[in-house]
């Protein structure tokens, strides 16, 4: 019998390793990513102390701290058209080129 011509895998073994091994590296991907997050927001709250609902910080300070402003949980855009960045209850918003605005959301 002749295998089907689009047939993707050798064999069985070789489908079941290209799939453990694709879950593998989204995990590792995944791991990656929330070690970001959290280490943002632990930059973010330190920054932003227990006390206080909103800073304002130069960007330097954030970068200084290693802060990866490419990984957040999601975004908002107020009625002004500013974009806040979440990262789980802190926000921050580019204030402006130099400045950040940094939010605690209760």
């Amino acid at each position: 019998m002749l295998p089907r011509a689009n047939k993707m895998f050798c064999s069985v073994k070789c489908k079941n390793y290209y799939h453990r091994h694709l879950r593998f590296v989204s995990q590792k991907a995944a791991i990656r990513i929330n070690e970001y997050l959290k280490r943002n927001h632990g930059i973010l709250l330190e920054i932003i102390g227990k006390n206080k609902s909103q800073i304002k910080v130069y960007r330097n300070v954030l970068s200084d701290k290693k802060f990866r402003f490419k990984y957040h949980t999601h975004t908002q855009v107020n009625s002004k058209h500013k974009t806040f960045h979440y990262i789980y209850d802190l926000a921050w918003m580019e204030f402006s080129d130099d400045e950040i605005l940094i939010i605690r959301k209760r």
